[in-house]
């Protein structure tokens, strides 16, 4: 009797989990499918004038394989790019000029915008002084991007083409990350998925739906909107920056979409598992808004959804508990399911499928270290800088 009531319970525990990926599978958006990529197309009779902005800062490592690709744009309108190199202590400039004398294409101006007055984040306000710059040009398009992104020579053109024909303010695209490394394998694919299971992409650019989110890394934004929806002074102070984008141009009234991109590309390299782990801890408790109870849940709720199936097949196998072990087993199975189509996205072996629970146990402590971050008060880092508030930096992308 005092054996079977803790396997019961188990029991039950193990059926809540597969009750939730029941519900993920089919009523959170279908986030696990990969085929939300640039909606339809209409190339308008006269292309609109773009102007790229591209904030930088110590990115000399990746500039050679980025910037070429955005001054080779085939454009069919007026585009020009800027560069605003945020204080780089690598060159990032010079580097800059030089590749775009040695590649020609489309016109190239590098800026700088100075230290950031307090308030504003290093990247946003490297973003204003391009926006600032652009300007001057009266662009009805601004491109976004970073520094670490290359395009294919046709991405502005559909970018464009995609936002006059479907009357969206904004359209970004998930850049595809790098996933050469063992760690890239093992966490880049989960990154993407665990986003688009925040913000499910078919809500985002559905008429009236409050779900909002944009890719940092690849963002075509209507200029006459970022002008009302006061972008970037409106978000500041924002850690994750693309989110607060979005939202501020729906607040506004705008329209978003947001999907998988096929020909846009992260060239910036995450060797190691601590440069993952940085990149997911900075901005992981800000998700959370820094609240603990949040938190708490957010740390059950993973605990419940990804790690209670495997451990449920191992502890019901080991206690002879066949219905236990059977749940699981299934609620496992419906999990790996869903990742299958994010890791053929990336070209990945799917058996990594069934790791997704050690992943996902990953993510959580990457969560938690965010959080003792955080109430550690040691501010947070941002490419060299620290800030005295641990909101007051940006998603790197």
């Amino acid at each position: 009797m005092g054996q079977t009531a803790p396997v019961s319970a188990f029991l039950w525990i193990t059926v809540v989990s597969l009750a939730a990926w029941c519900w993920l599978l089919l009523c959170q958006g279908f986030f696990w499918r990969t085929d939300v990529r640039l909606p339809r197309r209409r190339e308008p009779e006269a292309w609109p004038s773009v102007c790229v902005v591209v904030p930088a800062r110590d990115e000399a490592a990746v500039l050679p394989a980025s910037l070429p690709s955005l001054l080779a744009q085939d454009y069919p309108g007026r585009a020009e790019v800027f560069l605003v190199d945020d204080g780089s202590t690598d060159g990032t400039g010079e580097l800059a000029r030089a590749l775009s004398e040695r590649h020609g294409g489309l016109p190239l101006t590098v800026g700088s915008p100075g230290e950031p007055p307090a308030g504003w984040t290093g990247k946003l306000w490297a973003v204003r002084h391009g926006i600032a710059l652009a300007r001057a040009r009266e662009p009805e398009y601004l491109l976004l991007t970073d520094a670490d992104i290359a395009h294919a020579p046709d991405s502005l053109r559909e970018l464009v083409a995609a936002a006059h024909g479907g009357g969206f303010d904004v359209v970004s695209q998930m850049a595809r990350l790098r996933v050469e490394s063992r760690w890239e394998r093992l966490v880049v694919p989960a990154f993407v998925y665990f986003f688009a299971q925040l913000y499910p992409f078919r809500w985002i650019g559905r008429r009236g739906s409050r779900t909002a989110a944009a890719a940092g890394g690849c963002v075509l934004l209507r200029a006459g909107m970022a002008e009302k929806a006061r972008i970037p002074d409106a978000i500041r102070h924002a850690v994750i920056d693309d989110v607060a984008l979005a939202r501020a141009v729906k607040g506004a009234g705008g329209r978003v979409w947001l999907g998988l991109a096929d020909r846009v590309d992260s060239v910036r390299p995450y060797p190691r598992l601590h440069d993952l782990w940085r990149m997911v801890s900075r901005s992981a408790y800000a998700q959370l808004r820094h609240n603990p109870l949040l938190l708490l849940g957010t740390v059950a709720g993973l605990a419940l959804v990804y790690l209670v199936p495997p451990v449920a097949v191992i502890a019901g196998a080991a206690a002879g508990s066949v219905p236990v072990a059977a749940v699981g087993a299934l609620a496992w199975a419906v999990m790996a399911g869903t990742y299958t189509p994010m890791l053929r996205y990336y070209r990945q072996p799917l058996w990594l499928a069934p790791l997704l629970p050690y992943t996902a146990f990953l993510y959580l402590l990457m969560t938690v270290d965010s959080a003792v971050q955080h109430y550690r008060g040691r501010g947070a880092a941002w490419k060299g800088r620290t800030y005295a508030r641990p909101d007051a930096v940006p998603d790197e992308g």
